[in-house]
């Protein structure tokens, strides 16, 4: 009777690991990212060990995988539309002519100022589109994200043929801000097994327009680019450089966050 009992036991040992194995395996061929370490209201994080402990969406707004483009978002607009220009922005009719958000006379409508430099939540497409706890990124969690990860250039994320960057939870202080560019060579310690996230280079809408798709990402942050109200602070970038705002009007990608506990 014990030897059925150990029998038994041991099938069910080997029944359990296969399982855990086959998920492994189909969470890597659906093109998940490793890493995820919760959901909050449908929609998975990932935890890349950031100080603050914010965490990072596995996917683009309007996105249902990593590699997926999903919406684009003129900066405090929650919904997409076809064209993406002043004349259709909510906030302002030219850059010189904003309605909110603007803390300097020379770009208020009439001279409009307010003391806002943070979309209000009714305004954040983060917020609106996924609810719960998720919120667009302030400056402040984009410039840890490029500060404290390890950044890989990829052409064919996963298997799937799209372009961007993976970032990487570092593994140690010498990776962290560290950006491996198109044609260098990243470290051979990092694997799409360890704790990442990936933001596809989806380019940006202008006009009725897609420009860009394939070569650069743009990703709003929630914060006003104070000496620049026309603008708004973002993650841009392309597989050589990185820079750190962009006008208002244009129609970027969002990666949400979800605070710490």
């Amino acid at each position: 009777m014990k030897k059925l009992i150990y029998l038994l036991m041991s099938l069910s040992l080997v029944a359990f690991v296969s399982c855990s194995d086959d998920d492994k395996e189909n969470a890597s061929s659906n093109g998940g990212s490793s890493g995820h370490a919760g959901t909050e209201n449908g929609h998975e994080y990932v935890d890349l060990g950031l100080p603050s402990g914010t965490k990072w969406a596995t996917c683009n707004v309007g996105a249902s995988k990593p590699q997926d483009y999903g919406n684009y978002y003129a900066w405090g607009e929650t919904t997409t539309k076809s064209t993406y220009s002043w004349s259709t922005y909510k906030y302002g009719s030219e850059y010189d002519e904003l309605t909110k958000y603007c803390n300097s006379s020379s770009y208020g409508k009439d001279g409009f100022t307010d003391t806002k430099t943070t979309l209000d939540l009714s305004d954040d497409a983060a917020y609106v589109n996924w609810g719960g706890k998720w919120r667009m990124p302030t400056q402040t969690q984009q410039d840890e994200l490029r500060n404290q990860c390890y950044w890989v250039w990829t052409e064919n994320y996963n298997g799937s043929n799209v372009k961007g960057y993976i970032v990487y939870k570092a593994k140690g202080e010498a990776d962290e801000g560290k950006y491996v560019y198109k044609g260098k060579t990243p470290s051979s310690s990092y694997s799409l097994s360890d704790a990442h996230i990936f933001l596809p280079a989806a380019g940006y809408r202008s006009g009725g327009d897609l420009y860009d798709a394939g070569s650069l990402g743009d990703y709003w942050s929630s914060s006003l680019k104070t000496n620049r109200p026309d603008c708004a602070w973002d993650i841009y970038f392309d597989s050589d450089d990185i820079v750190h705002y962009e006008i208002r009007d244009y129609g970027h990608s969002v990666r949400a966050v979800c605070p710490a506990e």
